[in-house]
């Protein structure tokens, strides 16, 4: 199992002839991701309000509350101790102090993001709604693109070849 990777200068760093990020630094996200999952899902109520589909069969939605349940806890609960166990920050507005590569990190480099999708799942099934299926595609395109599409380049530059190193070997959803 490896150990997250702090920020702190060390011999590979020293060597490059760019300067080391400012402690400062961060993506340049602005605002918590999981907003986009809210108002996805907001959008999802407000079309089945206007739009009602029906609920799916009981044995659909228990099936899809479980997965996503578990789902949702296996990656963002996993991810959030590591991510606590490495003492760096969660939200991507702040400085990133560790690259963390353990646990859930080690098969997607978001799970986080990918929790949230199964916790949008689980209550979509829970509530018995199906409009926000239709929307949760283009939730996780704005995802992709306004925050990951972010984050990547900002973690690159704070950790160097340990972080090419990391996004060669584990893709970025699943």
């Amino acid at each position: 199992m490896s150990s997250p990777r702090t920020r702190l200068p060390d011999a590979a760093q020293a060597h490059e002839a760019e300067a080391p990020p400012s402690r400062d630094e961060t993506s340049g996200v602005s605002f918590p991701p999981p907003l986009l999952y809210v108002a996805g899902f907001l959008v999802g109520v407000g079309l089945e309000l206007a739009f009602p589909v029906g609920r799916p069969p009981l044995a659909v939605t228990l099936a899809g509350v479980v997965i996503g349940a578990v789902g949702w806890l296996l990656l963002d609960g996993a991810a959030t101790r590591f991510f606590v166990r490495a003492r760096t920050h969660m939200a991507p507005f702040k400085p990133s102090t560790a690259l963390v590569t353990d646990g859930p990190y080690r098969f997607t480099r978001n799970p986080m993001y990918v929790g949230m999708a199964f916790l949008y799942v689980a209550l979509a099934f829970a509530i018995g709604l199906l409009w926000p299926f239709a929307v949760l595609p283009f939730v996780l395109l704005a995802v992709d693109r306004l925050v990951i599409a972010r984050e990547e380049p900002y973690l690159e530059r704070t950790f160097g070849e340990d972080y090419r190193a990391y996004r060669a070997r584990v893709r970025r959803w699943l």
